[in-house]
Order: C-alpha cells, then sequence, then structure tokens
C-alpha cells in the first residue's frame, strides 16, 4: 500500500513540475523567436505586447488563484490553470496578426498565473517532511532552469521547426501534467467556502495591469512624462490605496497582511523581491555584454547563459537538501553574499575583460540566486495552516514577479540613458548616426549584437562604440548592486528556524 502510494505521489510531483516547466519557460520562450514572428505576421510597433500580454496576465492572477484554492481546493484551481493555458498555446499558435497573439497571450497567462504557486503549495501540503526539503529543491531548480532555458529552447524550435510549435509543445505536457495532476492527486485537506474578496481583487488586478502596462509602454511607444502613462502610474497608485485599505477590511483577503507578521515570511518575501531586481539584470545585460562587447559568436540568450543556468541548479538543489539540516538564514546568508559580489564583480568588467572571467562571474550570480528559488519558496509556507499556504505561496511569486518586471525597466532606463550620453559625447548630438557609422541606431544596445552589423562600423569607431557600451552596462550593474545587497541585509533578519514540521504538518503531509 505504501509503494502504491509513494508511486501515486511521485506521478502527481512529475505533473507538477511539468506545470511550474510550462509557465515559468513560456515567460521567457518567445523572445527569441520574436523577429520570425513579427516577420510573418508584422505589427512591429506591437511586438511588446506579445511578452507584456502574458506576464500582466500571469502576475495578476498569482494573489488571486492562491487564495481561491486555499478556500476552494488546490486540485480544481491547478487543474482549471492547466485547461486555460493550454487553450492560450493552442490560440496561440493560429494566431494570423501580433494583436490576437497578444490577446491569446494573456489567455495562456491566465493559466500560468495559476500554475506556479498552486504547484508549490499542493507539493507543500502532499509530500511527507523528510523528503520536502529534496522536492523543493527540485521544483526550485525547475522554475530557475526553465526561466533561463526558455530562450535556447525558443530559437531552436523557430529555426528548425516553425514559430507555433513554442506554443503547441505545450499541448502534449500539459495532457500529461492533466492526467497526472487529476487522476493521482488525493486532496486531503477539507476546503471551508469563504466569502471572496471581491473588491480586493478588482482593484489589484487594476492597479497590476495599469503599472505593468506604464513599464511596458513608458519610454518606448510613449514618453516618461506623457499624459498616458502618467495617468496609468496615477491610476496604479490610487487602485493600489484602495487595495491596501480593502485588505485590512475583508474577512478573507486575497493578500492577508497578517502574514507580514510572521518575521520569516516577511523576510523571505523582501529576499524574492530584491534578489529577482538584481538578478534579472545578469540575465539581460551579461547576454548583451558578451555579444555587443566582446563580439561573441553564440546569438542565442539561452546559450549565453548556461553558466549562471548551471550555478542556480547546483544551489537550488543543495538548498531544498539541506533545509531540514541548517535553517533558512544560514542558508540564505552565503548564497546571497554570492550574489552580491557577483553583481559587484560584473560592476567592473571592461571590453578587455576574457569571456572566462565573465563565465566564472555569471557562475557566481547563479550560485548567488539558486537557493532562491527553493529556500524561499518553502521558507514562505513553513508552519502555516493549510487555509494559508496557497496565498502565501503565491504572494511571494507575484512579487519576485513584480521585482523582476520593475527591475528590468528600472535598470533598462538606467543603462539607455547612460548609453545615449557616451555615445551623444562621441558622436554628436545625432548618437551612433555620425562618425563612419552609417545611419545605424547605435542607442539599441541589440544593433552590435549581429556580426554582420559589426562588420559594417570601421574598427576605430566600434572600439569607441563598444567602450561605450560596456561602461552603459557595468554602470547599470553598479546601481543593480543596491537590490543585491538589500536581500543579503534582509536574510539577517530571517530568524532561526528551519523546516521541522508541527503536529499538524506532520498529518498533512501524510504521515
Amino acid at each position: 500500500m505504501s509503494d502504491h502510494k509513494n508511486n501515486r505521489l511521485g506521478l502527481v510531483i512529475a505533473g507538477l513540475l511539468l506545470g511550474i516547466l510550462m509557465a515559468s519557460m513560456d515567460s521567457t520562450i518567445v523572445a527569441t523567436a520574436m523577429g520570425n514572428i513579427v516577420g510573418e505576421l508584422g505589427g512591429m510597433d506591437k511586438f511588446v505586447w506579445v511578452t507584456s500580454a502574458y506576464l500582466v496576465a500571469e502576475m495578476a492572477g498569482m494573489p488571486i488563484f492562491g487564495k481561491l484554492s486555499d478556500m476552494y481546493g488546490r486540485k480544481k484551481f491547478f487543474v482549471f490553470g492547466l485547461l486555460v493555458f493550454m487553450a492560450g498555446s493552442a490560440l496561440c499558435g493560429t494566431a494570423d496578426s501580433i494583436t490576437q497573439l497578444a490577446i491569446y497571450r494573456a489567455v495562456q497567462g491566465i493559466g500560468g498565473g495559476a500554475l506556479v504557486p498552486i504547484a508549490f503549495t499542493i507539493m507543500f501540503d502532499a509530500v511527507p517532511l523528510e523528503t520536502r526539503g529534496k522536492l523543493g529543491g527540485a521544483f526550485g531548480a525547475v522554475f530557475g532552469l526553465s526561466s533561463i532555458f526558455g530562450p535556447l529552447l525558443g530559437a531552436y524550435i523557430t529555426d528548425h521547426i516553425a514559430w507555433q510549435w513554442i506554443f503547441y509543445i505545450n499541448l502534449p505536457l500539459g495532457v500529461l501534467a492533466f492526467v497526472l495532476v487529476a487522476f493521482f492527486y488525493k486532496e486531503s485537506h477539507e476546503h471551508s467556502k469563504q466569502p471572496i474578496d471581491w473588491l480586493g481583487a478588482g482593484t489589484l488586478l487594476g492597479a497590476v495591469i495599469s503599472l505593468m502596462f506604464a513599464l511596458e509602454l513608458g519610454g518606448k511607444e510613449f514618453a516618461w512624462n506623457s499624459a498616458l502613462i502618467l495617468g496609468l502610474f496615477g491610476v496604479a497608485a490610487v487602485l493600489a490605496a484602495v487595495f491596501l485599505y480593502a485588505e485590512t477590511k475583508a474577512e478573507e483577503p486575497i493578500i492577508s497582511f497578517k502574514l507580514f507578521h510572521r518575521r520569516l515570511y516577511a523576510f523571505s518575501i523582501l529576499i524574492a523581491l530584491f534578489s529577482g531586481a538584481a538578478f534579472i539584470v545578469a540575465s539581460v545585460y551579461i547576454p548583451i555584454f558578451i555579444q555587443g562587447v566582446l563580439g561573441g559568436s553564440a546569438t542565442n540568450s539561452g546559450l549565453v547563459l548556461l553558466p549562471m543556468m548551471v550555478g542556480s541548479v547546483i544551489t537550488a538543489t543543495a538548498g531544498g537538501f539541506l533545509m531540514t539540516k541548517f535553517s533558512y538564514r544560514s542558508l540564505m546568508i552565503p548564497t546571497l553574499l554570492l550574489l552580491a559580489l557577483g553583481t559587484w564583480l560584473a560592476s567592473t568588467l571592461s571590453p578587455d575583460s576574457t569571456r572566462l572571467i565573465v563565465t566564472l562571474y555569471m557562475i557566481l550570480i547563479g550560485l548567488g540566486v539558486g537557493a532562491s528559488f527553493s529556500v524561499l519558496s518553502n521558507a514562505a509556507i513553513d508552519g502555516l495552516s493549510a487555509r494559508q499556504r496557497g496565498s502565501a505561496s503565491a504572494t511571494l511569486n507575484f512579487l519576485r514577479s513584480l521585482g523582476m518586471t520593475v527591475g528590468i525597466t528600472t535598470f533598462g532606463i538606467i543603462q539607455s540613458h547612460y548609453l545615449a550620453d557616451r555615445l551623444g559625447n562621441l558622436f554628436g548630438a545625432s548618437g551612433g548616426g555620425q562618425g563612419g557609422a552609417g545611419a545605424l541606431d547605435l542607442s539599441d544596445p541589440h544593433t552590435l549584437l549581429s556580426p554582420d552589423t559589426r562588420a559594417l562600423i570601421p574598427p576605430e569607431i566600434l572600439s569607441k562604440i563598444t567602450e561605450g557600451l560596456s561602461a552603459s552596462i557595468t554602470y547599470t550593474f553598479t546601481w543593480a548592486i543596491i537590490p543585491a545587497v538589500l536581500a543579503l541585509l534582509s536574510s539577517l533578519f530571517m530568524g532561526s528556524s528551519k523546516m521541522v514540521g508541527t503536529e499538524e504538518e506532520q498529518k498533512a503531509a501524510g504521515h
């Protein structure tokens, strides 16, 4: 009987891992396929929406689905998320305009918002205490791995099959995950129906959508000081204020502020927010540095990020194994120290840096962030009752995503302004369009990623441009040290808790 139960649990875990793999990979898989998609569908002016629509819907859905899973059961909302995600994936493959694709990506994102936080929560509910840490490490490793692996897979499928298959590939994976969870997961917790916090859900959705659209459109399609962008920020601020007030009055709030009274929970959330912001800078700008400054031949960001991916998997897995032996704090402090060190070292790079040096710094950053994927996901819900875990897990994932989104926008502004200033000083007010560089728009660092483009630029001009690009990226890393250090400082206040189940948790874990 015990073997049968373990086999069944193993199948459920496989289904949950597939759900995490699909949802986290689809936030990045489109990046390297966008050139082909725009080439076929047109709509160059709207391509930003293809990624944004997914992220907006996913982030907005996370806290709401997390809370609903606490109130009405995990299984039904995980399965619902899977079905919506697969429907969105199927629709994406049939899109014949960029606007349609963006709408279908939003459908995908709604499903994705249910998959990641609920998968972590089901694992915590269903797995015996002694194996919870190991599986937490596996979940964290898959989450971190798939986020970075997405662009690599997206490029491969686009080059060798067709861009539609970056979406269609989710269908067989989704069907398998559906079968494994729907037929083999037996939910053991009683879930009592509670009144739904409609005001909280509505204002949270509105605030997230307004903020995300402001961040995505600002500086790209509209000026940051335009009426539309300022209006969106204003709406986001007002709705956020109403949401915060509504949550203090709601009987069953979407995000419970009482949870923040728990030291371990509050500082786990802060670490996720800050480490996400620091990590996304490395994910975006190290590939640009390697290709634009060092002239690396790897044109695919997924391949360039391989060392960082390996580092993150090592500490995500190790963190999971060590959670029952050491306190969460003693695992997070040394790894976040590596993140801060790696970010600082990245700020010292120059055009003379070797590829080996960059690789070593990437490994450090990967080692520094990996444990946050596994340890924090467990720390945030450890010691909570089954009725609170879904909301707690979703809030952690929501704020990690928010940190990454706000981080990439903020650091993107810093990098592009610094680069524009440097190029302005080198070539005059018109940027890179002077001095023998032709009509190339060198204020866009991606211009320098193509060997064909670099070959058009005279060597003496190219060396000045790469110096400017290098300086703008290292300057951005200097600013990224701030969230990396804030994450490290937050870890000091986590307390001495480690994964030790209460009697209630022992029963919930199937003992």
